[in-house]
């Protein structure tokens, strides 16, 4: 994703907006479930930072095998 895409749509709420979106989150998914969601999210970023990361490494070895 890219960030300023991000960033832009987070520019646009403020306190408000996100205070009632981490209600809704709450009443959604209960208190218990949040902490589970967190660390399942924590580690698809992880996975998928490593996966591209490796990508990238593999793109630059098949470049530096070429020399």
């Amino acid at each position: 994703m890219n960030l300023t895409i991000l960033i832009g749509f987070l520019g646009g709420m403020g306190a408000p907006e996100i205070i009632l979106l981490l209600v809704v989150v709450l009443l959604f998914f209960g208190g218990k479930r949040i902490p589970e969601l967190a660390k399942g999210l924590g580690k698809g970023i992880k996975e998928f930072k490593d996966a591209s990361k490796g990508t990238v490494e593999e793109g630059t070895k098949k470049i530096s095998d070429k020399d």
